[in-house]
């Protein structure tokens, strides 16, 4: 039996069979809830290691159990939700999702998302659990004690923006990370004109990070929200 425990928060009883079948098939843990009552107290209760929220639950909405649950933890959730438009992914992102996947979806891509969340838990409770100032990911190496980037061994020269910015996508790697939040980190404020300078900070970042057009992709792009730093393997590399 895998160890992970999921809370799956779905009113729809045949989405939720089919995700509480697959989880079952693929021997995961899990709790089901079918409001944002229960979720907020199955969350509570049993601290689950993941959790699959729908936004149109019966009773509070999927963002306010969202923005709940962030007031006393950090458990990964990712969002299941038949709403597409950039604006309800942008504030789900931003009340503290992890990740959202848009119905109908695949038993494929929710395994997938799932797989991505765990290596994400796992790396971040060892980085905890060791207390280490040193992040690496792929031939990326950052020293958060010395305040230096190197790139295959060799020493990057950043900006101040840019480092900053390197330190908010990496200490959050696997996460999309919306416009908003960043702007907020930097500038400790989000209009327009921060996020046009969000682009251009990004840009130089990311052509210092990858120089090579078809090399490792570290930084990507999700249009109309913001950006996420992907997880390297090193079997990815060269």
């Amino acid at each position: 039996m895998n160890k992970t425990l999921i809370l799956v928060v779905e009113d729809d009883k045949p989405i939720r069979n089919l995700i509480v079948t697959t989880l079952k098939t693929h021997d995961y843990k899990y709790l089901v809830a079918e409001n944002g009552s229960s979720a907020i107290l199955e969350a509570s209760s049993h601290n689950p290691d993941i959790v699959l929220l729908d936004l149109g639950l019966p009773d509070i909405e999927g963002v306010e159990v969202i923005r709940k649950i962030r007031t006393w933890s950090n458990m990964p959730i990712i969002v299941i939700s038949a709403r597409s438009e950039d604006t309800d992914k942008i504030e789900a992102l931003d009340a503290g999702a992890d990740d959202y996947i848009t119905k109908p979806f695949s038993v494929e891509e929710l395994l997938a998302r799932i797989r991505v969340t765990q290596r994400r838990l796992t790396i971040t409770q060892t980085d905890e659990q060791n207390k280490t100032s040193i992040f690496e990911n792929g031939e990326l190496k950052i020293d958060f004690m010395a305040g230096c980037t190197y790139l295959k061994g060799e020493e990057l020269h950043l900006t101040p923006i840019e480092y900053k910015l390197l330190c908010i996508l990496s200490r959050n790697v696997g996460k999309v990370l919306t416009h908003m939040y960043i702007t907020q980190q930097i500038w400790g404020r989000c209009s327009d004109n921060d996020i046009a300078s969000l682009r251009v900070f990004m840009a130089t970042l990311r052509k210092k990070l990858e120089p090579e057009k078809n090399g490792v992709e570290y930084i990507q792009t999700h249009i109309g929200i913001g950006y996420r730093m992907l997880r390297i393997e090193n079997n990815n590399i060269g």
